[in-house]
């Protein structure tokens, strides 16, 4: 395939309606802000859910991680119906609906009495962020003219980075308001102590997740003053109505131009029946659609909504205490909103394939670095399973945890420990993590009532037809407690804690620069025409349930097997999505929709 497609010179309109398109820019903007709350907001949110809601609702780690996971799940969901959705009501339509979801899940997380309820506003979160992520880069792409639309998808990125800057500075302010909280109440008498740490932690995670409901606001408003993309007018016939949409996007005297070419879609390959052009599969459409997809896959495979949603957790295993780890986080989201500025300024000078090359090769480093990192730091761990199963008693563990204890698990270490510890009650498999430096950390319970989950609709439906992909709790309610791995080791110094943070800050420049831009135009530049809609959708979705995936398998697989293999295993996919950007992706810089089409479909023809 050639490298690249013959671009000829641009330059930018002087006679544009400017407004207008900063007013679009700035709402597909704000859609990208969404979506980076959604990403964002669960990683300051997560360290008070754990500890109240394991207490209260009695809730497993792997619950939490479909907590986490369930944004993603929601976007799985929508983005299988989004295109559908546009083609049949309209872009403008969509991204409203989009809105809405979004504001409604907000009281409905911040409310929550239970794990069901916080799912469920998790999950209307997440199909809120499908739409967005479908719709938006659709309706920039089919409005914008081609020397802005580079510059479209990167206010897009650019915007969601900074609804993750927000996100870790709202965490980041709770985090000091707990730690003040937890200083203070030192001073109580030990139950009171207990019932105010909870109350403060429980106050800090609802807080966060309240004060997302004033951007989800602005956004539902705003779109209401969009135009409807003019494509999608055209497509219905509405010849009028998308001369006047033109009108507020381009200069006037391109306008009768532009709809002239709306209007003569690419011709097809000599001796292919136009019926045939309409088929996602068609021979025509089937490369830039896979091409596609698999880049939407890649960028999702190097484990970016995992670090961004998990940043805290990963710095605090790596060794940096409660404020610092999340002072570093913002950090993280600050270098991300930064890069994407430079990403925006490069993205129509130095073209897609150049920077996706230059960030997925620089975020396969980093990862690598990260994952020596915590090799280092997990190979000197003890293991204490057997030590563990022999105080298992009536099929549980009750084990407390004081000074004493710790030093008869840690060998006689006396520097702050953490105690990882994977088990199982029949199929159902949970990881506990503690640390001995960690107020309120004083006994490590485990128990079956805590562990095992009542069996699901969905669940008993499988066990009908004879499969069984999720546990029986039959089964569980009987099973004795397996201790499957437990590990005691010396909690990091903070050194290596700033040194993994050095890490992740390297990742994520280099996906800001490269694949966070470069994602949204592979997904909207590639797809030809006549299956936009659909084909974006199903690459959207593609991209999500690899992101589901990977956001569900973390916390076990990080329990059983550590954090370095998480990090091998995303600097491995980010390999192949290097070879994919250098040999087989084309350069799409400066040319229109239609024009991107010719040169797939011109390639074909040359194929055949």
């Amino acid at each position: 395939m050639p490298d690249t497609i013959a671009v000829s010179p641009t330059s930018l309109p002087t006679a544009a309606p400017r407004w207008q398109v900063r007013y679009l820019l700035f709402i597909g903007g704000m859609g990208g802000l969404l979506y980076g709350i959604d990403i964002g907001i669960i990683a300051g949110a997560l360290p008070y859910l754990e500890a109240t809601a394991i207490a209260s609702w009695h809730l497993s780690s792997q619950q939490l991680g479909f907590v986490v996971a369930a944004v993603l799940l929601g976007s799985v969901l929508s983005s299988l119906f989004a295109g559908a959705i546009a083609d049949l009501a309209g872009r403008r339509a969509t991204l409203f609906l989009a809105g809405m979801l979004f504001t409604a899940s907000i009281p409905v997380m911040a409310l929550a009495e239970g794990y069901a309820p916080l799912l469920l506003g998790r999950l209307l979160q997440g199909i809120s962020g499908g739409l967005i992520g479908v719709v938006v880069p659709l309706y920039l792409a089919e409005v914008l003219a081609p020397e802005r639309r580079g510059r479209g998808a990167a206010m897009f990125q650019l915007l969601l980075t900074i609804g993750l800057v927000l996100a870790a500075l709202i965490g980041l302010y709770q985090a000091h308001s707990v730690d003040a909280a937890t200083a203070a109440a030192q001073l109580l008498p030990a139950g009171e102590q207990q019932r105010t740490l909870f109350e403060v932690r429980d106050h800090a995670w609802r807080t966060i997740f309240w004060s997302c409901l004033l951007p989800g606001l602005v956004f539902t408003l705003g779109v209401l003053a969009l135009v409807e993309s003019p494509r999608w007018l055209v497509r219905r016939g509405r010849i009028t109505q998308a001369r006047v949409a033109l009108e507020r996007t381009v200069p006037a005297a391109d306008v009768a131009t532009t709809l002239a070419q709306m209007q003569a879609p690419v011709a097809a390959t000599p001796g292919t029946p136009i019926a045939a052009r309409d088929s996602l599969l068609s021979r025509r459409y089937v490369w830039p659609f896979l091409l596609a997809c698999v880049i939407l896959a890649c960028t999702q495979a190097t484990g970016i909504n995992s670090v961004l949603a998990y940043a805290v957790n990963i710095l605090h295993q790596a060794g940096l205490p409660g404020a610092a780890a999340n002072g570093a986080d913002v950090a993280i989201k600050l270098l991300n909103a930064a890069m994407t500025v430079v990403a925006l300024l490069l993205v129509d000078r130095k073209g897609r394939k150049f920077l996706l090359m230059v960030g997925s090769g620089g975020i396969c480093v980093a990862l690598l670095s990260a994952a020596l990192l915590f090799l280092q730091a997990e190979r000197g761990r003890g293991d204490v399973r057997d030590a563990l199963q022999r105080q298992v008693t009536h099929e549980a563990l009750v084990l407390p945890l004081d000074d004493a204890q710790w030093q008869r698990l840690g060998g006689g270490a006396t520097q702050p420990l953490q105690l990882t510890v994977s088990y199982a009650f029949g199929g159902f498999n949970d990881v506990r993590s503690l640390r001995s430096d960690t107020p309120g950390q004083t006994v490590l319970s485990i128990r079956r009532e805590d562990s095992v989950q009542p069996d699901s609709v969905i669940g008993a439906a499988f066990r009908r037809v004879h499969l069984n992909p999720f546990p029986d709790p039959a089964k569980a309610a009987h099973a004795p407690l397996r201790i499957e791995r437990a590990s005691i080791g010396a909690v990091p110094p903070p050194a290596h804690g700033w040194a993994v943070a050095a890490c992740i800050l390297a990742f994520v420049a280099f996906f800001a620069v490269g694949p966070g831009v470069c994602v949204w135009l592979a997904l909207s530049e590639l797809m030809p025409t006549r299956i936009r809609s659909n084909g974006m959708s199903i690459a959207l979705l593609i991209n999500q349930f690899v992101s589901t995936v990977i956001a569900a398998m973390f916390l076990p697989t990080v329990g059983h097997h550590g954090y370095a293999s998480m990090f091998f295993f995303w600097a491995g996919c980010t390999l192949v999505y290097f070879l994919v950007a250098a040999f087989l992706l084309p350069e799409t810089r400066g040319k229109s929709l239609e024009q991107i089409e010719a040169h797939f479909a011109g390639q074909r023809a040359r194929g055949d």
